[in-house]
């Protein structure tokens, strides 16, 4: 038989961890911002491929002296390919530094193999719309848990995902990770995620209360998310390991995607027993928030 593990004997050292880290996450995300790519600023993205590997430093500087100061320069994939990011509204402005860099590639010429613009109203479209979207689904979100469980249940679930999704994106903030329309796909995969995590515990703890009559809801808790730990360690760590291949593997376009979906895995997976088990128990939640309420018969007061 698997003994029990006293989660809940740290809690108050988890809610100071807790609330250290949402800080930090938060101050970073106000002072830093977010690294909005052009999905969302609009700009232009030129991808570039050399004959031989390039150096980063020498594209930078001529794209400067060309006069082209903003530019983002970084590997992609292999190290003969570039991508170069450049803020803007100018439609021509990816043929006007594609012709500049095949001007100054001397005898290792660069090959423009994809020139995109996106404009700003459009960015700013993506940006209004994917703010929403994450909204949306946090609402729907709450609607399915108060149908679902008690509503302490509920909040409890709900400060866990603000919480998963606070200190992701300030880890973001402060590495300056690129924010695309990808890792806005991994945030909302990260609140689905963290959300199922959650709920697997919620219902033992609620099917507990049937079983262990005498135990207190501290009691509870620990008892419920031992039985569900091994279950949570084989998903959390085969999850991480498919994510790890795509961090490591999958190239700069699926970094920032994956960065994303490592940090907010780990996020959930704490959030699950140290934020949404502790708010039930700041809540005092018993074994008669669980009775559904007896409905009231009708007096038959025909003669």
């Amino acid at each position: 038989m698997l003994r029990t593990i006293n989660f809940m004997g740290v809690r108050n050292v988890a809610f100071a961890v807790t609330v250290l880290l949402t800080v930090l996450a938060l101050f970073s995300w106000f002072q830093k911002g977010l690294n909005f790519g052009l999905d969302f600023t609009g700009g232009t993205l030129i991808e570039l491929t050399y004959e031989r590997p390039a150096n980063l430093e020498n594209v930078r500087e001529e794209l400067a002296k060309a006069g082209f100061h903003d530019a983002i320069v970084q590997s992609f994939g292999a190290t003969t390919d570039l991508l170069v990011r450049m803020p803007g509204d100018d439609p021509l402005l990816g043929n006007k530094v594609a012709d500049a860099l095949k001007q100054v590639g001397g005898d290792n010429p660069a090959v423009i193999k994809r020139v995109e613009f996106v404009g700003p109203q459009v960015g700013e479209e993506l940006r209004d719309q994917g703010g929403l979207g994450m909204l949306l689904a946090l609402g729907g979100i709450l609607i399915y848990l108060a149908f679902r469980f008690q509503w302490k249940f509920a909040v409890g679930a709900i400060i866990s995902l603000i919480h998963d999704v606070v200190v992701t994106l300030g880890i973001l903030s402060f590495f300056q990770i690129t924010f695309d329309l990808t890792v806005l796909a991994a945030v909302l995969a990260i609140i689905g995620y963290s959300l199922n995590d959650t709920i697997v515990v919620f219902d033992r703890v609620r099917e507990n209360f049937r079983v262990l009559r005498k135990a207190s809801l501290i009691e509870n808790i620990n008892i419920s998310t031992t039985q569900t730990l091994l279950r949570t360690i084989a998903t959390s760590v085969s999850t991480l390991l498919a994510i790890a291949a795509l961090l490591f593997f999958g190239g700069d376009n699926l970094f920032g995607f994956s960065l994303a979906l490592f940090i907010g895995v780990m996020a959930g997976t704490y959030s699950s027993i140290y934020i949404a088990n502790v708010v039930l128990i700041w809540l005092n939640l018993s074994s008669e928030d669980l009775i559904p309420p007896v409905k009231a018969e009708g007096v038959d007061d025909r003669p």
